[in-house]
């Protein structure tokens, strides 16, 4: 099940999307957010560079946003027509049923011919600023609702691939040829297969109004403007997943629950239930237990399964993914379907992990290597079926000579990326530790490791004095105990005053150290 968490605080808004209570999505939206994707700007040519086939315009940003001829759009010029006379005052009636609309261009042609210096023109953001990078813009505009999306001077009507069942797609088709507005062409999405004729007409409208409202916006405007803004970060998810499988929508935020109640009522009536106010002292992310999931997904070294982990690295080209197993095995086959087993694992991690940080551009991925052809299918089979769920388009190759899988993703905001080391208390901050939040999920998990692959059960803990009182306190209450219940083995923790804080050894009866 889908649960939305949202912490309304002075920084702005955090959105968690947790699918069985496991982190898969995090949004950051600030409080006067600009340059979102969808917003619509009147801007200004800057500059043409024919080498490029692309203008850069002035939208407001302090790096002028890049516009290439492909993303004109094939109904480009009558965005320009259409922008000429809304800036002159025209265009009184916001329908274009009748409006010339002008030919198309075509997909070959050259920016030089259609763009020059100092032409005023209406623009979308499609890719927000990134790094150095001022926001990617295009003139192919479009509108898109929780049923359907709008395509101004279009005329195609379109079913999504996701619905394969042909009744539905033919009785939406019938629909669409009665309510279809002029000159709009109109995209049905997948989330409208059992929707009524009601619901999809009730999204056309609040779409042609907010048509409608770009046009009264720019009529008599001057570059920098924006025109249109589009909603917020929690509405475009609520928009785009809200579905039977959502359970809850926590909000620690009075006003704002009331908001969004007031907005699933437009998108999705008898759902409004699902918000739920959250009202304690302890802050909504603890509480749900995202933050200590944002520590242990967010470092170079991931854990997810019994000793296994994944290294993250980004460099300036890519980012490489390492996967790597604690297990040992002599037997050749056994090695083989191990590492099957545990790459198997990986993927569901690794597809996990790019939605969650955002990752984009080439990713690749060492796998432990495969040797039989039918693993390595099984491999990429399985990676695909699991990035299904992934929103962001993207492409993935075939496993490589060299035992590589390359992933391309498309990237159209900032990565998510959070700093998960504390200041080291030893030195006053001259260097850092792994977070103490996951201190004793870090012991656990070595723990396990070793009584499943060692099968030794009189093990020592060695940690500091007041790691041994965070263990032990509380009796049979203690995480000690917790340990002995959930593993029936019994641990015996010492203290050692010249451990770090987040420094643990494991020692056999015999004072062996283990690893």
């Amino acid at each position: 099940m889908n649960e939305l968490v949202i912490d309304k605080n002075s920084n702005g808004i955090d959105v968690a999307l947790l699918y069985n209570k496991q982190l898969t999505e995090l949004h950051k939206e600030d409080h006067v957010s600009s340059f979102q994707i969808g917003d619509v700007y009147l801007a200004k040519v800057k500059k043409i560079m024919p080498n490029l086939n692309a203008a850069f315009l002035d939208v407001g940003h302090e790096r002028d946003a890049f516009l290439h001829y492909t993303d004109l759009g094939i109904h480009f010029k009558s965005v320009q027509k259409l922008s000429k006379i809304v800036i002159q005052g025209g265009l009184k009636n916001a329908s274009l049923a009748e409006f010339e609309t002008e030919e198309p261009i075509v997909k070959t042609g050259k920016i030089s011919d259609l763009l020059k210096k100092g032409d005023e023109i209406l623009v979308q953001i499609f890719k927000e600023p990134i790094g150095t990078k001022g926001p990617r813009i295009t003139c192919d505009l479009s509108f898109a609702g929780r049923f359907s999306v709008i395509v101004p001077f279009g005329d195609k009507t379109s079913i999504s691939k996701k619905i394969a069942d042909v009744g539905h797609k033919k009785r939406l088709k019938q629909m669409l040829d009665k309510i279809k507005p002029a000159n709009f062409g109109v995209i049905i999405r997948t989330v409208a297969e059992d929707a009524g004729i009601e619901e999809i007409e009730l999204d056309l409208n609040n779409l042609i109004g907010q048509w409608e409202k770009l046009i009264a916006n720019s009529r008599n405007a001057h570059p920098v403007k924006k025109v249109l803004g589009e909603i917020s970060r929690t509405e475009a998810l609520l928009r785009d997943l809200l579905n039977d499988e959502f359970s809850n929508i926590h909000v620690n935020d009075s006003d704002y629950a009331a908001k969004l109640k007031e907005y699933i009522s437009n998108i999705a009536p008898g759902k409004e239930s699902l918000v739920r106010y959250y009202n304690s002292k302890v802050p909504i992310y603890q509480h749900f237990g995202v933050d200590k999931q944002i520590k242990s997904a967010f470092g170079k070294n991931v854990m997810f399964s019994n000793g296994a982990y994944l290294i993250i690295e980004h460099t300036e080209a890519m980012h490489v993914i390492d996967v790597n197993s604690g297990r040992k095995t002599t037997d050749a086959e056994s090695q083989q379907e191990n590492a099957l087993k545990i790459n198997l694992e990986a993927t569901k991690e690794i597809a996990r992990q790019l939605r969650l940080r955002d990752l984009g551009g080439i990713i690749v991925i060492d796998f432990i290597d495969l040797k039989s052809p039918a693993h390595k299918k099984d491999l990429h089979d399985f990676l695909t079926d699991s990035m299904k769920s992934d929103r962001s388009r993207h492409n993935i190759l075939p496993m490589s000579k060299f035992g590589l899988v390359q992933i391309t993703r498309e990237r159209v905001r900032p990565e998510m990326n959070i700093n998960t080391s504390e200041l080291c208390p030893s030195c006053n901050g001259t260097g850092a530790v792994v977070s103490s939040m996951l201190l004793g999920d870090s012991i656990e998990e070595k723990l396990c490791y070793i009584w499943d692959t060692q099968n030794i059960k009189n093990l020592r803990l060695k940690v500091n004095p007041i790691i041994k009182a965070y263990l032990t306190k509380g009796g049979m209450k203690s995480v000690r105990w917790n340990w002995y219940w959930k593993y029936k083995k019994w641990v015996k923790v010492i203290a050692d005053p010249q451990y770090h804080l987040t420094d643990f050894s494991i020692f056999n009866e015999f004072g062996d150290e283990l690893n």
